[in-house]
C-alpha cells in the first residue's frame, strides 16, 4: 500500500511539473544550465546509466549517492530561503499601491489647478480681442458696402449711358459699355430681391432687346430682302453692330447671318432657276464661276465688315452648297431620261473640283456633324475625273499592267467638303453603271476578236508561260472604275459595279480562258486506247503542238493571274464600300471558276502526254515476252515514252516557271494517270517467261528512274523532286515491280509461292493473283487449286503473314532462279 501512494504522488509530481515548451524555453534562456537534471526530457534510467556503464562502476554507488543527498540538501535550504523571503512580500506591495495611489491623486490636483487657470487665460484672451473682432466685421461691412454701392453707381450710369447710346446707335461704345455692364450685374444676382436692383437688371435686358430689333432692323435697312440693289460698300456702324450682336443673344447673330446670307444668294436662286438653259448639268460650270466671283466680290466689300470668327465667306460658301445639291437633286429628277453617262461624269468631275477648291480655301469648322456623310478615304488626289491636274496615281492607273496590290495606297487627306454637293449624284449613277456595263461587254468582244485575230501567243521556253495581256487589261479597267465609284459612293452603287464585276469575270473566264483551250481529237481514254490498238506498232497519234501547248500553258498562267488577282480585288472592294455592306462582296464563286480553268489545263497537259505514251504501252503488251531469250538494255517502248516524256515535259516546265506549284500538279496527275495504266498493260503481257519477266522488270525500273527525274528532266538546273510526287511514283513503280518478282518466283511449292505473293503485294486480292497466274502462262486447273490456297492463308493475322513471308524467303530455291536474280542485280547495277 505504500508503494502505490508513493507511485500515485510521483505520477501528480510529473503531472504538476509538466510546463509547456514556451516556458521551458524561457526558463532556459534566463537559467542556462548543462546539468541533465535541469533538462525537460530527463531520464532517470539514462542517467543512472550514465552514472555506472559498467558493473565495475557501483563500487563507488556510496559516493554517488552521498553527493545526491548533499545536492538535495542545498536545494532544500534554497526552497526554504526563498519561502521564507516572500513572508513580507503581501504587505510591502500594499504599502506601495497605497502610495501610487496617493501620488495619482496629487498629480490630479495639479492638472485642475492647470486647466482652471487655462479657463482664466481664453476668457481674459477673448475680452481682450472682443474690440478687435468687431473692428474687423466692421472694416469687412464696410468695404464690401463700398464696393456694392460703387458697382451700383457704375450699373445705374451704365445703364443710363447705354439707353442714350442706342437711341444714338453708337455702337462701337456700346459693345463695350454693355460688356461691362452685364460684368457688373453678374455682382447683383444675389440682391435681385430688392426692387431697385432688379429694376435696373430689366432694364438692361430692355436695352439688349432693343439692341437686337434695332441691330436687325439697320441690317433689314442696309440689305432689304426684295432690295434692287445692294450697298456699294460696308458700313462702319454695321460693323461695330456686329460687335454688339457678338455680345447678345446668340439667336440674333444667327439672325443675322441668315438674312445677309440668303439676300447674297438670291440672285443665285434666279439666275438658276430650274427651267432656265444655264441650270441643266452641261453648263455646271457657271454655278461654280459665280459663288467664285461673289467669295471675291464679298472679300472685296464686306470682308471688314462682319468679325473673323464669324466666318462668313465659308457659310456662305456651304450654304451656296447645300442650295446647288438642293436644285441639282430637284432638276435631275425632272430631267431623268435626259442623263447621260458623259453629261454625269462631267458634272461629278466639276463639282469634285470645286470641292476640292473649298477644302483649300475654308478650314471647314462651320459644318456640322448632319451637314453630309464624310467618307472614311476620299483621295482626291487619286479622283479619276480631276483633268485639270493629272496626279501620278492616275498616270499609274493608265500605265500599269501588273497586280492591284502592288501600287501604295496614297494617303487621304481629310477634305471635309467632299460630297456636300456630289451627293446628289449618287441616285443616278445607275447611269454609269450601265455604261461600265456595256463598255465591259464591248471590251470582253474585243479580247475575243483581237485573240482570234493574233493567235496564241509565242512558244516561250525562257522566261515561263506568257500572262495574255488582255487580262492586266481587264483589271487595270477594273480598277479605274472601282476608284471612280468609290469617289461617287461608297453604297449601292459598288454593290452593282461588283455584281458587273463578277458577270465580266465568269464571261473572261469562259470566253476567253476556257474558249481557246485546244480541244482534244477523243472524249475518253478507253477511245483511245482502242483507237491505238489498230494502229500499226510506232505509229504517231494525234498530240498537242508546241504552239497548242505554249497556249495551254498561257492559258493556266492567265488564270493563276485572274485568280490571285480577284481575291486581291474582293479586298479592295471591302475597303472601298461602307462596313454595312461588306458581307455583300463575294467573288469566290469567280475565284472557282478560274480554279476551274486551272484543273482543266493541267487535264488537257496530262491527257496529250498520257495519249502520246499509249502506243508504247500497246506495243508492250503486244509483244511476245515468252519468246524472249535473254535480257539486253531497255526495249524500244521505253524508249519511246522517255522520248515523249522528253519532248513535252520541258516545254511544259519552262512555260509553267512562274507558276511551279501547279507544274507539281501537272508532274503528280500524269503519275496517277500513267503509272495505273502502266500497270494494266502490265497484265496483258501474257504469257511470259523468266527471261521476258526479267526483261520487264529492268523495263519498270527504268521507267521509274525516269519518272522520278521528271519534274528537272532536259533542265540544266537540277531540282530535287517535291516528295509528294516522288512518294507517288516510288509507290505505284514499286508494285509494278513487285508484281513482276512474283511472276519470276517458282509456282512450285505452292504454299512458298502464294506467301511470296502475299508477302510482296500489300494489297493482294484474288483478283491480281488470277492475272499474275495468267502472266505465268499456268492453266486454268492449276490456277484453282492456287486460288483455293490463296482464300485460305489470306485470313492469316499480319503478323503471321510476316512470319509466312520470312519462313517462305528462308526456305531454298532452285540454283537456276538464284542465278537469274544475280544476274538481273548485276545487269541493274551496270545500267545504274
Amino acid at each position: 500500500m505504500m508503494e502505490e501512494e508513493e507511485l500515485e504522488f510521483v505520477e501528480e509530481l510529473e503531472a504538476v511539473l509538466q510546463l509547456t515548451p514556451e516556458v521551458q524555453l524561457a526558463i532556459e534562456q534566463v537559467f542556462p544550465s548543462q546539468d541533465p537534471l535541469d533538462r525537460a526530457d530527463f531520464n532517470a534510467v539514462e542517467y543512472i546509466n550514465t552514472l555506472f556503464p559498467t558493473e565495475q562502476s557501483l563500487a563507488n554507488i556510496d559516493e554517488v549517492v552521498n553527493k545526491i543527498r548533499l545536492k538535495i540538501r542545498r536545494l532544500d535550504d534554497n526552497i526554504r530561503t526563498v519561502v521564507r523571503g516572500q513572508t513580507n512580500v503581501g504587505q510591502d506591495g500594499r504599502q506601495a499601491l497605497e502610495e501610487a495611489q496617493k501620488a495619482i491623486q496629487q498629480l490630479f490636483g495639479k492638472i485642475k489647478d492647470i486647466k482652471d487657470k487655462a479657463e482664466k487665460s481664453e476668457q481674459m484672451v477673448k475680452e481682450i480681442t472682443r474690440d478687435i473682432k468687431q473692428l474687423d466685421h466692421a472694416k469687412r461691412h464696410l468695404t464690401t458696402s463700398i464696393t456694392t454701392l460703387n458697382h451700383l453707381h457704375m450699373l445705374a450710369g451704365g445703364v443710363d449711358s447705354l439707353e442714350a447710346m442706342t437711341r444714338r446707335r453708337q455702337y462701337g461704345e456700346v459693345a463695350n459699355l454693355l460688356q461691362g455692364v452685364m460684368n457688373v450685374l453678374e455682382h447683383f444676382h444675389k440682391y435681385m430681391g430688392i426692387p431697385q436692383i432688379r429694376q435696373l437688371s430689366e432694364r438692361v435686358k430692355a436695352a439688349q432687346t432693343e439692341l437686337g430689333q434695332q441691330i436687325l432692323a439697320d441690317f433689314e435697312e442696309a440689305f432689304p430682302s426684295q432690295g434692287t440693289k445692294r450697298p456699294g460698300g460696308p458700313s462702319n456702324v454695321l460693323r461695330d453692330a456686329c460687335l454688339v450682336a457678338n455680345i447678345l443673344d446668340p439667336r440674333i447673330k444667327q439672325e443675322i447671318m441668315k438674312k445677309f446670307i440668303k439676300q447674297h444668294l438670291s440672285e443665285y436662286l434666279v439666275l438658276f432657276q430650274e427651267n432656265q438653259d444655264v441650270a441643266w448639268l452641261d453648263k455646271i460650270d457657271r454655278r461654280y464661276a459665280w459663288i467664285k466671283r461673289q467669295l471675291v466680290d464679298y472679300e472685296e466689300k464686306y470682308g471688314c465688315m462682319f468679325p473673323r470668327e464669324w466666318y462668313m465667306a465659308e457659310r456662305i460658301a456651304v450654304e451656296f452648297c447645300h442650295v446647288t445639291r438642293t436644285e441639282l437633286a430637284k432638276i435631275m429628277r425632272t430631267r431623268a431620261k435626259e442623263i447621260e453617262v458623259k453629261l454625269l461624269l462631267f458634272a461629278i468631275q466639276r463639282t469634285t473640283n470645286f470641292e476640292g477648291f473649298l477644302a483649300k480655301r475654308f478650314s471647314g469648322c462651320t459644318l456640322t456633324d448632319g451637314t453630309l456623310k464624310k467618307l472614311e478615304s476620299p483621295p482626291t488626289s487619286t479622283n479619276p475625273f480631276l483633268e485639270d491636274e493629272p496626279t501620278p496615281e492616275m498616270e499609274e492607273l493608265a500605265t500599269e499592267k501588273g497586280d492591284l496590290g502592288q501600287p501604295k495606297k496614297p494617303k487621304a487627306p481629310d477634305n471635309p467638303f467632299h460630297g456636300i454637293v456630289s451627293k446628289c449624284f449618287e441616285p443616278h449613277l445607275y447611269v454609269y453603271i450601265e455604261s461600265q456595263d456595256k463598255n465591259l461587254g464591248e471590251l470582253i468582244d474585243r479580247f475575243v476578236a483581237d485573240f482570234k485575230a493574233q493567235g496564241p501567243p509565242k512558244p516561250n521556253t525562257d522566261e515561263g508561260g506568257a500572262v495574255l495581256p488582255s487580262c492586266a487589261d481587264l483589271f487595270v479597267y477594273y480598277k479605274k472604275c472601282m476608284v471612280q465609284c468609290s469617289q461617287l459612293s461608297t453604297g449601292e452603287p459598288m454593290i452593282a459595279l461588283t455584281t458587273i464585276f463578277q458577270k465580266y469575270l465568269r464571261e473572261y473566264a469562259w470566253k476567253i480562258l476556257s474558249g481557246n483551250l485546244p480541244k482534244t481529237t477523243t472524249s475518253s481514254g478507253g477511245l483511245t486506247i482502242s483507237s491505238l490498238l489498230k494502229e500499226k506498232e510506232g505509229s504517231e497519234v494525234a498530240k498537242f503542238t508546241l504552239e497548242e501547248l505554249c497556249l495551254i500553258c498561257s492559258i493556266l498562267s492567265t488564270a493563276e493571274y485572274c485568280l490571285a488577282t480577284t481575291q486581291q480585288l474582293e479586298e479592295k472592294l471591302k475597303e472601298k464600300v461602307d462596313v454595312s455592306l461588306i458581307e455583300r462582296i463575294n467573288l469566290t464563286g469567280e475565284m472557282d471558276t478560274f480554279s476551274t480553268v486551272i484543273s482543266s489545263s493541267i487535264q488537257l497537259l496530262v491527257q496529250d502526254l498520257d495519249a502520246a505514251c499509249d502506243p508504247a504501252l500497246t506495243a508492250m503488251s503486244k509483244m511476245q515476252w515468252q519468246n524472249v531469250e535473254h535480257v539486253g538494255d531497255q526495249s524500244p517502248y521505253v524508249t519511246s515514252v522517255i522520248l515523249h516524256i522528253k519532248q513535252n515535259v520541258p516545254i511544259i516546265r519552262d512555260n509553267l516557271a512562274s507558276t511551279r506549284k501547279y507544274f507539281t500538279q501537272f508532274c503528280i496527275k500524269f503519275a496517277n494517270s500513267f503509272i495505273p495504266k502502266f500497270i494494266t498493260h502490265l497484265f496483258k503481257c501474257k504469257p511470259i517467261s523468266m527471261v521476258g519477266a526479267e526483261q520487264l522488270l529492268l523495263d519498270t525500273h527504268s521507267l521509274k528512274m525516269v519518272l522520278l527525274d521528271l519534274p528537272s528532266i532536259g533542265s540544266q538546273v537540277v531540282r530535287k523532286a517535291p516528295a509528294s510526287y516522288t512518294k507517288i511514283v516510288v509507290k505505284g513503280m514499286t508494285r509494278a515491280e513487285m508484281i513482276l518478282k512474283v511472276v519470276m518466283a517458282p509456282h512450285e511449292p505452292l504454299v512458298v509461292f502464294v506467301d511470296n505473293y502475299i508477302k510482296l503485294l500489300t494489297d493482294c486480292n484474288t483478283e491480281t493473283f488470277q492475272k499474275i497466274l495468267d502472266m505465268k502462262g499456268l492453266k486454268r486447273s492449276e490456277q484453282s487449286s492456287m486460288l483455293e490456297l490463296l482464300r485460305q492463308r489470306l485470313p492469316v493475322p499480319p503478323s503471321g503473314v510476316e512470319s509466312a513471308g520470312s519462313l517462305s524467303l528462308m526456305a531454298p530455291t532452285p540454283e537456276q532462279e538464284s542465278s537469274r536474280i544475280r544476274k538481273l542485280e548485276k545487269l541493274i547495277k551496270k545500267r545504274l
